[in-house]
């Protein structure tokens, strides 16, 4: 299972024990091995957007990135850095009223979906999208209601 490490702390408050589940409810839900720490970082809009351009060559800002610096988890020590998922904070606070979340359960949201994605799943069509949309929201009811 995941461990995650918030490098960075936010205006917001963040419950381990809720990330904890989240990684826990990751793990029993999907098939891919899950070693390693995830660091969570904060930035500010001009250097998300500047990662956003380097590295997905869009020059505008975003919620969130996520970046893996492996392929195969399997070989990871428990405490080894396995990836970061790297949001802006002004972000996930605008998006809270947008979606109708408080801004703690946007990065919640968000950290599903972007560990989702480091483990492979994506949506760039209408299956993959509903596949991925089904594992969010039973990750999400697994840890916020049950």
């Amino acid at each position: 299972m995941f461990s995650c490490e918030i490098t960075s702390s936010p205006g917001f408050d963040i419950d381990k024990n809720i990330l904890d589940s989240i990684c826990e409810n990751m793990s029993k839900n999907t098939l891919a091995t899950q070693k390693g720490v995830i660091n969570i970082v904060f930035l500010d809009i001009q250097s998300i957007q500047k990662l956003n351009k380097q590295y997905r060559w869009k020059d505008s800002p975003t919620d969130v990135l996520s970046f893996h610096y492996y392929e195969d988890f399997s070989a990871l020590q428990e405490s080894d850095i396995a990836w970061e998922i790297v949001l802006s904070e002004e972000h996930v606070v605008s998006q809270w009223s947008e979606y109708w979340l408080w801004s703690e359960k946007e990065f919640y949201k968000l950290v599903i979906h972007s560990l989702l994605h480091i483990l492979g799943y994506d949506h760039e069509n209408d299956s993959e999208y509903e596949k991925m949309q089904k594992l969010e929201n039973v990750i999400w009811k697994e840890v916020f209601e049950k």
